[in-house]
C-alpha cells in the first residue's frame, strides 16, 4: 500500500515552517516577553494553524512565541519533558494543549507554581489554569450527531440504521467530551440510530484506515460513522473512498486539512465539525501576556464550533475556517 500521509519533514517543508521539539527557548528580554506555545503534535495541520495564530499574536503584541511540541499526540512523556524545559527557562507565561488528561495533571500543577499556565484545546487533571480556551467539545460532539443524522437522512430518506464511533486515542479530555456529546445526542434525539461499534485507536491515520475498512466489511448495513479527530478522519475517509462506500455511508469528522476538505468536496465526507484553532493560538498568547502583566483575564473562553457540509463549504466563514492563512 502506498504511504498516504506526509512525513513530519515533508509536512514542515510544505507548510514552510520549522518543526520545533526540544530546541532551547530564547532568553527572556525585558522588552519582549517569551511565551512558549506547546502543542500536541508539531506535524499536524491543525496544530500548525494554532502556531499561525500564535505567530500573529507575537507580531501584534511584540512577544517571542517559541513553537514547541512532540511529533505525535501519543508522545505523552515527550510533551511533559518539553513543558519542564520550558518552565526552566523562566518565561513570562506558557500556553499548552495537554496530550492526555491524567498524565498532564501533575506536570501542569507543578509548572503553575512557577509560571502562569494557559490551557488550550484539551483539558488536564488540574485546577491550576490561569485561563482555559477551548471548543465546547460536548457541543461539538452533539453537532456531529446532528450532522450524521442529516447525512443518513440525505442518503436513505430516514434517520435509521447502524452507526459507529471511532476515537483517536484513549484518555484525551477533548475526545472524551466529543464522544459524550455524540452518544448522548444519538440516544436522546435519534432512536432509530443504533451504535454497533465504538473503536479506540492509537492516534495513527493508518489505524483509522484499518478500523474503517474492517467496519465496512463486518457491518454491511453500516449507515454512518463519526471520526472524532483529524487523524481518524483522514484514515476513515481514505477507507471509504477506496471501498467506494460514500453512497451508503455518511462520514462526519472533526477538524480538517487539505485531504479532508477535498473529501468533503468529493462527497466522501458528509460533514466536518470545525473548531477555531487560529483563535486558540492567538488569544491564548494574548491572554498569557495579559496574565503575566497582572491584568484580569477570563477563566474560561469558548472558541466556538461550526458544522460544514458541501452545501455551505464555500461561504466566507467556512472558507476562512477551512483554509486559514498560516503565515
Amino acid at each position: 500500500m502506498k504511504k498516504a500521509f506526509l512525513t513530519a519533514g515533508a509536512m514542515a517543508a510544505v507548510l514552510g515552517v520549522v518543526v520545533v521539539t526540544h530546541q532551547p527557548i530564547p532568553s527572556l528580554a525585558a522588552d519582549q516577553p517569551v511565551i512558549p506555545l506547546i502543542v500536541k503534535d508539531t506535524t499536524s495541520f491543525y496544530w500548525q494553524i494554532v502556531f499561525a495564530g500564535g505567530r500573529a499574536a507575537a507580531k501584534e503584541f511584540n512577544v517571542k512565541v517559541p513553537e514547541l511540541g512532540a511529533q505525535s499526540e501519543s508522545d505523552i512523556n515527550g510533551q511533559i519533558s518539553i513543558l519542564e524545559n520550558a518552565v526552566a527557562e523562566n518565561p513570562a507565561a506558557i500556553v499548552i494543549s495537554p496530550t492526555q488528561f491524567k498524565a498532564l495533571g501533575k506536570p501542569v500543577d507543578e509548572a503553575a507554581t512557577k509560571v502562569k499556565m494557559i490551557g488550550i484545546d484539551s483539558a488536564a487533571d488540574t485546577t491550576a489554569w490561569t485561563s482555559f480556551l477551548t471548543t465546547d467539545n460536548v457541543k461539538g460532539g452533539s453537532a456531529a450527531a446532528d450532522a450524521l443524522a442529516e447525512g443518513i437522512m440525505a442518503k436513505t430518506g430516514k434517520v435509521e440504521g447502524e452507526v459507529a464511533l471511532i476515537t483517536s486515542l484513549p484518555g484525551v479530555g477533548s475526545l472524551d467530551q466529543r464522544d459524550k456529546g455524540f452518544l448522548d445526542t444519538i440516544a436522546a434525539k435519534y432512536p432509530g440510530l443504533k451504535l454497533v461499534a465504538h473503536k479506540v485507536a492509537d492516534g495513527q491515520a493508518t489505524t483509522g484506515l484499518n478500523i474503517m475498512t474492517d467496519l465496512i466489511t463486518a457491518n454491511p448495513d453500516l449507515k454512518g460513522v463519526f471520526a472524532d479527530n483529524l487523524i481518524m478522519n483522514q484514515g476513515c475517509s481514505q477507507a471509504i473512498s477506496e471501498n467506494k462506500a460514500q453512497d451508503k455511508i455518511s462520514l462526519v469528522g472533526f477538524d480538517s486539512d487539505d485531504k479532508t476538505v477535498k473529501a468533503l468536496a468529493d462527497g466522501v465526507v458528509y460533514a466536518l465539525i470545525i473548531q477555531d484553532p487560529f483563535r486558540m493560538g492567538h488569544d491564548g498568547v494574548k491572554i498569557a501576556l495579559d496574565a503575566s502583566q497582572g491584568k484580569e483575564v477570563p477563566k474560561n473562553v469558548d472558541t466556538g464550533v461550526t458544522a460544514i457540509t458541501r452545501a455551505n463549504m464555500n461561504t466566507p466563514r467556512s472558507m476562512e475556517l477551512l483554509s486559514p492563512k498560516l503565515n
